[in-house]
């Protein structure tokens, strides 16, 4: 039986033209894959966002509130050493940031919200600013 294949020359003319242009970036084998992962609540006064940032310290996450937009950002540091004896047979470090960034329908009372950090996981709960009622004119 024979394979048929789809032949493309355009394909094969940019491989040729750029051969390293359109590599992937490499991923060192045990370099963690931290990912913020979030789960975000509402109820009538408040939302509450538990994000996992596993492996990095409280210190190195910043959350930033700018009206309905909330950011999360966090320094990830991993060092590792493997050592035989005296010898060091193997060193890795890997530093990198990751973030991520979301929209709420209302907007956040920065001065009411609170941030804690615990086993890995940010919970941040994120008060809803009040909204002024219209109030209506009367025309004299």
């Amino acid at each position: 039986m024979v394979n048929l294949v789809h032949y493309n020359p355009i394909d094969e003319a940019f491989d040729d033209l750029f051969p390293s242009f359109f590599m992937r970036p490499v991923k060192m084998k045990d370099a963690p894959n931290v990912q913020i992962k979030l789960d975000v609540k509402e109820d009538d006064k408040a939302y509450t966002v538990h994000a996992e940032i596993p492996g990095v310290k409280k210190d190195d996450i910043h959350v930033s509130i700018d009206g309905n937009q909330v950011a999360i950002s966090a320094e990830v540091k991993n060092e590792k050493e493997v050592k035989e004896g005296e010898k060091v047979i193997r060193s890795e470090r890997y530093y990198g940031k990751v973030s991520r960034s979301f929209t709420l329908a209302q907007d956040v009372d920065e001065d009411s919200s609170q941030a804690k950090y615990n086993d890995g996981v940010l919970e941040l709960t994120l008060a809803k600013k009040t909204t002024a009622k219209t109030k209506r004119l009367t025309i004299n």
